[in-house]
């Protein structure tokens, strides 16, 4: 039997003919045929093989429907040259491909040499260089790139595309610290203002970039580190019906991750308005030396009537770091971001690298002189892994210490008096300090280690005129809303209200409350306590003489009574350790406590203060 050389080709769907071969075209398996419109979309319609068209059974512009021939082809006769391709459609996406990577260069600082030059000249990098040095290379999935300023009104396209890439913001989800923590454990969403784009001013599709990261941080449950710097609400743009913008989602939603995930700001150079509201949502900030940074420009306070005032002095880091408002100081970008890495870290696992000090360092870390003062910090750098610890707000509040720090490799929050400052009496700002240092470690879920060295709370009309009485609440409830672990350790004093609110609001609140044998205790200061509970009886000796030995009898009585010691014979104390064994201790306990508070339900929100 001999098979046919002739074959037709059928159409495959409803619709209409706009493009068919004639007869005489030679055609070769592959080439194009037909082309039929169906649904606004174009179908391709091939040759099953060689040969060449002998009939056509249909127009162009003519509807068929599904089986319905469209030409007949002799394949007896070879094609020996292509027929009829789609040009078009290879072409076309070539020329889309090429498109693409036209305005994906324009993104690159390479396309902005000359705003590149002046920002170095600065001493400052740019927004992509400061995100490439944060992320593991290649792990940048980005958003909302080809973005523009919205201003066609005012400006040619081609001039927004070439000059306002991103409009003005760079953000995407990447990976920070994989090679330590594993991929598992280091998503990070990042995003940063570009400041040679408009200022780094927030325009109308920055803010939408924004709103479309922070939804997705918030359902993927992420850290974010957000580069600030800026100058706030852009008035120019033009392509919108916005009268007020005060509707606009972006801070709204920022402010809803507080306590939800870690949330990290650096702010370099000027971050104003806008900008500056966005970093003070932010769990720990950041602000690089040089940095200005304010609620309102210099525009916005002469507009106010408030005069002229420069850039850089409406408010400069050091302002920040006495009030507060600032948790580190980098020396610059690079610091910054080797800084927020390191701040990601205590979130993201364990560390391998553990090893501390020789802890029989520890026994000669309080003076001999149970009056002398000493710098509570090296005891933290002997008691923890090496390189490990960080303290936040160091001179803001600084009659306490409050430092992130590893212990064995494991994440921990350290919160310590200090001595040096009002004998390590907590005072308005300390108190402050100290309890949002327990939220962010509640936020972050990372366990607490006290080290307890104060004579309570600051007392006097001074202390009170500073509304000290809701100040030093604010640990009581504070501690009382703890999910993680608290272990204390009193190291020489702990007196009053004010050691029991270093220990979470009482000595039985933490998993484990451990003296050291030099400790004293008491309800009160000893000495207070004896001139004010047995008055009448001192009153009642004549002679001043013997009035002052019968004092300090009276004292030395109290003292010993408070010793630790006899305060843990009471079960006031769950025991008294030996200084050196501190820190085998406090992993044990931790141990004991895995880490079944991770998961927790999240905070409600963290307080910005």
């Amino acid at each position: 039997m001999v098979e046919s050389s002739m074959s037709q080709v059928s159409s495959p769907l409803i619709g209409t003919i706009i493009q068919l071969a004639s007869v005489g075209d030679q055609v070769a398996e592959g080439d194009l045929v037909a082309i039929i419109e169906s649904m606004k979309m174009e179908y391709v319609v091939t040759s099953p093989g060689g040969g060449m068209v002998v009939r056509v059974h249909a127009g162009i512009g003519q509807a068929v429907t599904t089986g319905d021939t469209l030409v007949e082809i002799d394949h007896s006769v070879f094609a020996t040259t292509t027929g009829h391709t789609d040009d078009n459609v290879s072409s076309l996406a070539m020329e889309r491909l090429e498109e693409l990577r036209e305005r994906a260069r324009l993104l690159d600082d390479g396309a902005r040499v000359e705003a590149v030059t002046r920002r170095h000249s600065r001493g400052l990098r740019t927004a992509r260089e400061n995100i490439a040095d944060l992320i593991d290379p290649d792990s940048l999935v980005e958003y909302g790139r080809f973005a523009y300023a919205a201003q066609t009104r005012r400006r040619d396209v081609d001039d927004l595309i070439a000059n306002t890439p991103g409009d003005g913001l760079v953000a995407g989800i990447a990976t920070v610290n994989v090679s330590q923590f594993g991929p598992d454990a280091s998503s990070c969403a990042v995003l940063s203002y570009d400041y040679m784009v408009l200022a780094g001013t927030q325009g109308q599709r920055n803010h939408k970039k924004k709103d479309r990261l922070f939804e997705l941080v918030e359902r993927l449950k992420i850290p974010v580190v957000f580069f600030t710097e800026g100058g706030g609400g852009r008035p120019g743009d033009t392509d919108n019906t916005t009268v007020t913008g005060l509707d606009t989602n972006a801070f709204y939603l920022f402010a809803r991750l507080s306590g939800q995930v870690p949330i990290i700001g650096i702010a370099a150079g000027y971050c104003f308005a806008g900008n500056a509201a966005l970093l003070g949502c932010c769990d720990i900030v950041i602000a690089c030396d040089g940095a200005s940074i304010g609620m309102g420009g210099p525009a916005m306070i002469e507009g106010g009537g408030l005069g002229t005032v420069a850039p850089s002095d409406v408010g400069p880091v050091n302002v920040h770091q006495v009030a507060g408002s600032v948790d580190l100081v980098a020396r610059d970008e690079a610091d910054a971001v080797s800084l927020a890495k390191k701040l990601l870290a205590y979130t993201q696992g364990r560390s391998s690298s553990v090893g501390a000090a020789d802890q029989q360092q520890i026994r000669t870390v309080l003076p001999d002189d149970r009056r002398r003062v000493y710098d509570v910090r090296p005891l933290l750098t002997v008691l923890f892994d090496h390189n490990s610890v960080l303290e936040l707000r160091a001179s803001f509040g600084i009659g306490m210490v409050t430092a992130l720090a590893r212990l064995d490799g494991r994440a921990v929050g350290v919160l310590a008096n200090n001595p040096m400052h009002l004998s390590g009496a907590i005072d308005d700002d300390g108190a402050d300090k100290a309890a949002r240092f327990m939220q962010l470690l509640d936020a972050w879920k990372i366990p607490l280690i006290t080290l307890v060295d104060t004579p309570g709370f600051m007392v006097g009309p001074e202390a009170e005129a500073s509304g000290l009485v809701r100040h030093v609440s604010r640990m009581f409830v504070t501690g009382a809303s703890l999910r993680v672990p608290i272990v204390s350790v009193i190291t020489r004093r702990g007196y009053g209200l004010g050691a029991q609110a270093m220990c979470g609001g009482s000595f039985v609140a933490p998993l484990l409350t451990v003296a050291w044998p030099q400790a004293e205790l008491g309800g009160m200061g000893l000495e207070g306590a004896v001139r004010l509970g047995f008055r009448k009886e001192l009153e009642a000796i004549v002679d001043p003489q013997e009035r002052e030995l019968a004092t300090q009898a009276l004292i030395g009585r109290a003292y010993e009574n408070g010793r630790a010691l006899n305060v843990a014979a009471h079960l006031e104390l769950d025991d008294v350790i030996d200084p050196a064994d501190t820190r085998e201790i406090l992993i044990r306990t931790l141990r004991a406590a895995g880490d079944s508070f991770a998961s927790q339900p999240r905070r409600s929100f963290l307080d910005t203060w």
